[in-house]
Protein backbone atom coordinates (compact mmCIF):
# COMPACT_ATOMS: atom_id res chain seq x y z
CA UNK A 1 0.00 0.00 0.00
CA UNK A 2 2.83 2.38 0.89
CA UNK A 3 4.58 1.60 -2.41
CA UNK A 4 1.34 2.29 -4.28
CA UNK A 5 1.08 5.71 -2.61
CA UNK A 6 4.60 6.66 -3.63
CA UNK A 7 4.01 5.33 -7.13
CA UNK A 8 0.89 7.48 -7.35
CA UNK A 9 2.76 10.61 -6.26
CA UNK A 10 5.58 9.98 -8.74
CA UNK A 11 3.12 9.27 -11.56
CA UNK A 12 1.21 12.46 -10.78
CA UNK A 13 4.37 14.58 -10.85
CA UNK A 14 5.54 13.01 -14.10
CA UNK A 15 2.17 13.32 -15.86
CA UNK A 16 1.66 16.90 -14.65
CA UNK A 17 5.10 18.00 -15.88
CA UNK A 18 4.74 16.14 -19.19
CA UNK A 19 1.33 17.69 -19.86
CA UNK A 20 2.58 21.19 -19.03
CA UNK A 21 5.25 20.77 -21.71
CA UNK A 22 3.06 18.99 -24.26
CA UNK A 23 0.15 21.44 -24.07
CA UNK A 24 2.47 24.32 -24.91
CA UNK A 25 3.73 22.51 -27.99
CA UNK A 26 0.32 21.32 -29.16
CA UNK A 27 -2.25 23.76 -27.72
CA UNK A 28 -5.93 22.91 -28.11
CA UNK A 29 -7.20 26.45 -27.42
CA UNK A 30 -5.48 29.84 -27.69
CA UNK A 31 -4.31 31.48 -24.48
CA UNK A 32 -6.28 34.47 -23.20
CA UNK A 33 -4.60 35.32 -19.89
CA UNK A 34 -1.95 38.05 -20.27
CA UNK A 35 0.12 36.75 -17.33
CA UNK A 36 0.24 32.94 -17.58
CA UNK A 37 2.76 32.47 -14.76
CA UNK A 38 0.62 34.48 -12.34
CA UNK A 39 -2.38 32.39 -13.30
CA UNK A 40 -0.49 29.11 -12.88
CA UNK A 41 0.81 30.22 -9.47
CA UNK A 42 -2.73 31.15 -8.42
CA UNK A 43 -4.06 27.75 -9.48
CA UNK A 44 -1.29 25.86 -7.71
CA UNK A 45 -1.81 27.92 -4.55
CA UNK A 46 -5.50 27.04 -4.54
CA UNK A 47 -4.53 23.43 -5.19
CA UNK A 48 -2.15 23.30 -2.24
CA UNK A 49 -4.77 24.70 0.13
CA UNK A 50 -7.27 22.14 -1.18
CA UNK A 51 -4.74 19.33 -0.78
CA UNK A 52 -4.05 20.25 2.84
CA UNK A 53 -7.76 20.37 3.67
CA UNK A 54 -8.66 17.14 1.87
CA UNK A 55 -5.70 15.29 3.39
CA UNK A 56 -6.81 16.32 6.87
CA UNK A 57 -10.28 14.89 6.18
CA UNK A 58 -8.74 11.77 4.65
CA UNK A 59 -6.58 11.06 7.68
CA UNK A 60 -9.17 11.87 10.34
CA UNK A 61 -12.41 10.61 8.77
CA UNK A 62 -11.91 8.40 5.73
CA UNK A 63 -9.23 6.11 7.11
CA UNK A 64 -11.05 5.41 10.35
CA UNK A 65 -14.32 4.90 8.48
CA UNK A 66 -12.67 2.48 6.07
CA UNK A 67 -11.09 0.45 8.87
CA UNK A 68 -14.39 0.30 10.76
CA UNK A 69 -16.34 -0.70 7.63
CA UNK A 70 -13.84 -3.47 6.83
CA UNK A 71 -13.94 -4.77 10.38
CA UNK A 72 -17.74 -4.87 10.53
CA UNK A 73 -18.28 -5.76 6.84
CA UNK A 74 -20.32 -2.63 6.14
CA UNK A 75 -21.34 -1.99 2.53
CA UNK A 76 -23.08 -3.81 -0.30
CA UNK A 77 -20.08 -5.67 -1.74
CA UNK A 78 -19.30 -7.37 1.56
CA UNK A 79 -22.58 -9.26 1.27
CA UNK A 80 -22.40 -10.36 -2.36
CA UNK A 81 -21.18 -13.97 -2.92
CA UNK A 82 -18.74 -13.02 -5.67
CA UNK A 83 -15.02 -13.61 -6.30
CA UNK A 84 -12.71 -10.92 -4.94
CA UNK A 85 -11.67 -9.63 -8.39
CA UNK A 86 -15.29 -9.26 -9.46
CA UNK A 87 -16.06 -7.33 -6.28
CA UNK A 88 -13.09 -5.06 -6.89
CA UNK A 89 -14.17 -4.43 -10.49
CA UNK A 90 -17.73 -3.62 -9.41
CA UNK A 91 -16.39 -1.45 -6.60
CA UNK A 92 -14.25 0.51 -9.06
CA UNK A 93 -17.27 1.14 -11.30
CA UNK A 94 -19.45 2.15 -8.34
CA UNK A 95 -16.84 4.62 -7.12
CA UNK A 96 -16.58 6.24 -10.53
CA UNK A 97 -20.34 6.37 -11.03
CA UNK A 98 -20.90 7.97 -7.63
CA UNK A 99 -18.33 10.69 -8.37
CA UNK A 100 -20.20 11.41 -11.62
CA UNK A 101 -23.41 11.91 -9.63
CA UNK A 102 -21.53 14.06 -7.11
CA UNK A 103 -20.29 16.30 -9.91
CA UNK A 104 -23.82 16.70 -11.25
CA UNK A 105 -25.07 17.61 -7.77
CA UNK A 106 -22.28 20.19 -7.44
CA UNK A 107 -23.74 21.94 -10.47
CA UNK A 108 -27.36 21.63 -9.36
CA UNK A 109 -27.21 22.47 -5.63
CA UNK A 110 -26.57 26.16 -4.91
CA UNK A 111 -24.77 25.42 -1.65
CA UNK A 112 -22.24 23.21 -3.45
CA UNK A 113 -22.03 25.25 -6.66
CA UNK A 114 -20.70 28.27 -4.79
CA UNK A 115 -17.59 26.18 -4.00
CA UNK A 116 -17.36 24.42 -7.37
CA UNK A 117 -17.71 27.72 -9.24
CA UNK A 118 -14.21 28.65 -8.05
CA UNK A 119 -12.95 25.88 -10.32
CA UNK A 120 -15.03 27.04 -13.30
CA UNK A 121 -14.11 30.73 -13.04
CA UNK A 122 -10.69 30.04 -14.57
CA UNK A 123 -10.63 31.76 -17.98
CA UNK A 124 -8.30 29.16 -19.45
CA UNK A 125 -8.20 25.39 -19.20
CA UNK A 126 -4.92 23.57 -18.81
CA UNK A 127 -3.17 21.09 -16.51
CA UNK A 128 -3.00 23.65 -13.69
CA UNK A 129 -6.81 23.92 -13.71
CA UNK A 130 -6.83 20.25 -12.71
CA UNK A 131 -5.54 21.21 -9.26
CA UNK A 132 -7.51 24.46 -8.98
CA UNK A 133 -10.26 23.65 -6.46
CA UNK A 134 -11.57 25.45 -3.39
CA UNK A 135 -10.52 23.83 -0.13
CA UNK A 136 -14.19 23.65 0.89
CA UNK A 137 -15.12 21.61 -2.16
CA UNK A 138 -12.21 19.23 -1.71
CA UNK A 139 -12.98 18.77 1.98
CA UNK A 140 -16.55 17.80 1.11
CA UNK A 141 -15.37 15.53 -1.69
CA UNK A 142 -12.93 13.83 0.68
CA UNK A 143 -15.77 13.30 3.16
CA UNK A 144 -17.76 11.72 0.33
CA UNK A 145 -15.17 8.92 0.32
CA UNK A 146 -16.48 7.82 3.71
CA UNK A 147 -20.00 7.64 2.28
CA UNK A 148 -18.74 5.68 -0.72
CA UNK A 149 -16.94 3.21 1.54
CA UNK A 150 -19.97 2.69 3.78
CA UNK A 151 -22.42 2.32 0.91
CA UNK A 152 -20.36 0.32 -1.57
CA UNK A 153 -18.16 -1.71 0.77
CA UNK A 154 -15.12 -1.17 -1.43
CA UNK A 155 -11.76 -2.39 -0.11
CA UNK A 156 -8.78 -0.12 0.45
CA UNK A 157 -6.66 -1.31 -2.53
CA UNK A 158 -9.52 -0.67 -4.96
CA UNK A 159 -10.22 2.75 -3.46
CA UNK A 160 -6.54 3.69 -3.66
CA UNK A 161 -6.20 2.51 -7.27
CA UNK A 162 -9.33 4.41 -8.31
CA UNK A 163 -8.21 7.59 -6.56
CA UNK A 164 -4.82 7.46 -8.30
CA UNK A 165 -6.34 6.90 -11.74
CA UNK A 166 -8.96 9.58 -11.09
CA UNK A 167 -6.28 12.11 -10.18
CA UNK A 168 -4.29 11.36 -13.34
CA UNK A 169 -7.47 11.57 -15.43
CA UNK A 170 -8.40 14.96 -13.95
CA UNK A 171 -4.99 16.40 -14.82
CA UNK A 172 -5.15 14.90 -18.31
CA UNK A 173 -8.63 16.03 -19.32
CA UNK A 174 -8.13 19.54 -17.96
CA UNK A 175 -5.00 19.94 -20.06
CA UNK A 176 -4.84 22.13 -23.14
CA UNK A 177 -3.33 19.29 -25.16
CA UNK A 178 -4.45 18.87 -28.76
CA UNK A 179 -4.61 15.19 -29.61
CA UNK A 180 -4.98 13.69 -33.11
CA UNK A 181 -8.68 14.01 -33.93
CA UNK A 182 -9.42 10.38 -34.72
CA UNK A 183 -7.44 9.14 -31.74
CA UNK A 184 -9.28 11.46 -29.36
CA UNK A 185 -12.65 10.54 -30.83
CA UNK A 186 -11.94 6.87 -30.15
CA UNK A 187 -10.46 7.55 -26.71
CA UNK A 188 -13.45 9.64 -25.64
CA UNK A 189 -15.68 6.58 -25.94
CA UNK A 190 -13.87 5.19 -22.90
CA UNK A 191 -12.37 8.01 -20.84
CA UNK A 192 -12.77 11.78 -20.56
CA UNK A 193 -10.51 13.69 -22.95
CA UNK A 194 -9.38 17.35 -23.14
CA UNK A 195 -11.85 18.27 -25.90
CA UNK A 196 -14.73 16.63 -24.04
CA UNK A 197 -13.98 18.48 -20.83
CA UNK A 198 -13.44 21.72 -22.70
CA UNK A 199 -17.16 21.63 -23.53
CA UNK A 200 -17.96 21.26 -19.82
CA UNK A 201 -15.97 24.41 -19.01
CA UNK A 202 -17.77 26.50 -21.63
CA UNK A 203 -19.26 29.82 -20.49
CA UNK A 204 -22.56 28.74 -22.07
CA UNK A 205 -24.56 26.91 -19.42
CA UNK A 206 -26.20 24.42 -21.76
CA UNK A 207 -22.69 23.27 -22.73
CA UNK A 208 -21.37 23.32 -19.17
CA UNK A 209 -24.25 20.98 -18.28
CA UNK A 210 -22.61 18.28 -20.37
CA UNK A 211 -19.70 15.88 -19.85
CA UNK A 212 -19.77 15.53 -16.06
CA UNK A 213 -17.71 12.32 -15.94
CA UNK A 214 -14.28 12.46 -14.35
CA UNK A 215 -12.72 9.17 -15.51
CA UNK A 216 -15.00 6.81 -17.46
CA UNK A 217 -17.13 8.57 -20.07
CA UNK A 218 -19.81 5.85 -20.05
CA UNK A 219 -21.80 7.61 -17.30
CA UNK A 220 -22.45 10.64 -19.51
CA UNK A 221 -23.57 8.33 -22.30
CA UNK A 222 -25.98 6.48 -20.01
CA UNK A 223 -27.52 9.71 -18.67
CA UNK A 224 -27.70 11.60 -21.95
CA UNK A 225 -25.17 14.24 -20.86
CA UNK A 226 -22.40 13.13 -23.21
CA UNK A 227 -21.28 15.48 -25.94
CA UNK A 228 -18.24 14.91 -28.18
CA UNK A 229 -15.59 17.60 -28.09
CA UNK A 230 -16.60 20.59 -30.20
CA UNK A 231 -14.27 22.83 -32.20
CA UNK A 232 -12.36 24.18 -29.21
CA UNK A 233 -11.43 27.65 -30.56
CA UNK A 234 -15.18 28.39 -30.67
CA UNK A 235 -15.58 27.68 -26.95
CA UNK A 236 -15.04 30.47 -24.42
CA UNK A 237 -13.84 29.08 -21.09
CA UNK A 238 -15.09 30.42 -17.76
CA UNK A 239 -18.20 31.92 -16.20
CA UNK A 240 -19.72 34.98 -17.92
CA UNK A 241 -20.92 36.39 -14.61
CA UNK A 242 -17.41 36.28 -13.15
CA UNK A 243 -15.24 38.21 -15.60
CA UNK A 244 -14.19 40.98 -13.22
CA UNK A 245 -10.40 40.67 -12.70
CA UNK A 246 -10.97 41.37 -9.00
CA UNK A 247 -12.82 38.04 -8.80
CA UNK A 248 -9.79 36.15 -10.05
CA UNK A 249 -7.26 36.80 -7.29
CA UNK A 250 -6.57 34.43 -4.41
CA UNK A 251 -8.35 36.32 -1.62
CA UNK A 252 -11.70 36.79 -3.39
CA UNK A 253 -11.59 33.22 -4.71
CA UNK A 254 -11.14 31.77 -1.23
CA UNK A 255 -13.83 34.04 0.22
CA UNK A 256 -16.30 33.73 -2.66
CA UNK A 257 -18.35 30.74 -1.37
CA UNK A 258 -18.97 32.53 1.92
CA UNK A 259 -20.21 35.79 0.38
CA UNK A 260 -23.61 36.69 -1.12
CA UNK A 261 -23.79 35.10 -4.55
CA UNK A 262 -24.59 36.65 -7.90
CA UNK A 263 -25.46 34.74 -11.04
CA UNK A 264 -22.58 32.87 -12.63
CA UNK A 265 -24.46 32.78 -15.94
CA UNK A 266 -25.19 36.45 -16.51
CA UNK A 267 -25.69 36.30 -20.28
CA UNK A 268 -28.25 34.66 -22.53
CA UNK A 269 -26.98 31.11 -22.89
CA UNK A 270 -30.02 29.59 -24.59
CA UNK A 271 -28.96 27.02 -27.20
CA UNK A 272 -29.67 27.60 -30.84
CA UNK A 273 -32.86 25.67 -31.73
CA UNK A 274 -32.12 22.35 -33.39
CA UNK A 275 -28.42 22.44 -32.52
CA UNK A 276 -28.08 21.13 -28.97
CA UNK A 277 -30.89 19.82 -26.75
CA UNK A 278 -31.06 20.45 -23.05
CA UNK A 279 -29.28 17.69 -21.06
CA UNK A 280 -31.32 14.86 -19.61
CA UNK A 281 -32.08 14.90 -15.90
CA UNK A 282 -30.12 12.50 -13.75
CA UNK A 283 -32.33 9.97 -12.03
Amino acid sequence: MKNLKWAGAVAFGFVFAALCVAERRRPLRPRVEPRPLHRAARNVTLGVSALVASTAVEWTVVRSTGAWAERHRIGLLHHLPLPLRVKQFLGFLALDYSIYLWHVINHRADGLWRFHAVHHIDRELDASTGVRFHFGEMSLTAALRAVQILGIGVDRPTLTLWQRLLTLSVIFHHSNLRLPVQFEQALSLFIVTPSMHGVHHSERKHEADRNFASLLSVWDMLHGTWRPGAAQPTITIGLPGRRDPRDLTIGPLLAMPFRPQRSSWAVDDSPTPGVLPQPASVA
